[in-house]
């Protein structure tokens, strides 16, 4: 039996096992799927101790950065955004992927998103990285960035600069003179952005926030009502999943409907 996990701190709520578990089933694959704590300082040890029953491993905060130096060889969209979330266990090579940008587009496509010349993110951690790289397959040339500490956002100007991006950060404090954007992506976790929900303009565009539980968020229920396109973190995370599944297995496509109908299930469920 092939192996797999998502591996990360906290993992106790992740949908991941629900989304890849669906996933096997509809593939008639008899596939394991765990969700396993670790943190950085673990992640050595864990990856040096896979043996042949691993297929692959999904990977969320705080690991996205750690792991690259850990990877055999790593995607383009890896080398470019410095993050990776997708593990492919290959004759005992660790190959790197960052599947967040297929799911991220594909979440924006399906909502009617397809260009966007003026594009603000909110965050400035590896989801975001990722954030900027949608914005250059959109036709972005300049985005704002909006940094808690805008001092620690290297990692994310460097990444900027191999994606061919220009990326302007600015401080928390004047979040909300960024709002009126095309498109604005928030790339931080839930609650993190909730202060601007009363700082929403009225105007055309789209807001993705990568939350999805809860849901909507105040800032999603703002910005739909100053007459944005809102977009949940959902449909970015099962898009993401399936093309984990597509990697990991080897098979031309994933089951995404039956990943969304279980990911729906379980939030519905959830206490």
């Amino acid at each position: 039996m092939k192996q797999l996990a998502v591996l990360g701190s906290p993992v106790a709520q992740a949908l991941s096992p629900v989304l890849h578990r669906a996933a096997y089933q509809a593939m008639g694959l008899d596939w394991a799927y765990h969700a396993i704590e670790c943190l950085p300082e673990e992640l050595p040890g864990f990856l040096h101790g896979l043996d042949g029953s691993w297929a692959g491993l999904s990977l969320t905060m705080p690991l996205k950065r750690a792991v690259l130096p850990l990877l055999d060889d790593a995607s383009e969209t890896v080398r470019q955004t410095g993050t990776a979330n997708t593990i492919v266990v290959h004759h005992g090579r660790l190959l790197g992927d960052n599947t967040d940008l297929h799911g991220m587009l594909q979440a924006l496509r399906e909502a009617g998103v397809t260009s966007a010349t003026s594009v603000t993110v909110i965050g400035a951690g590896a989801t975001a990285g990722t954030a900027l790289a949608a914005a250059r397959h959109l036709g972005c040339h300049h985005a704002h960035v909006i940094a808690r500490n805008p001092d620690r956002a290297d990692h994310l100007l460097n990444a900027a600069e191999r994606i061919e991006i220009r990326a302007g950060v600015r401080s928390w404090a004047t979040a909300s003179d960024h709002l009126s954007a095309g498109l604005v992506i928030s790339a931080v976790p839930p609650g993190a952005a909730d202060h601007l929900a009363p700082h929403w303009p009225r105007g055309a565009g789209a807001f993705l926030d990568v939350v999805y539980q809860p849901w909507p968020t105040p800032c999603a229920v703002a910005a739909r009502n100053a007459g944005r396109t809102v977009i949940s973190g959902l449909p970015m995370l099962v898009h993401q999943a399936a093309r984990q599944v597509v990697l990991q297995t080897g098979q031309p496509r994933a089951p995404y409907a039956d990943m969304l109908r279980a990911a729906n299930e379980a939030l519905t469920t959830a206490p």
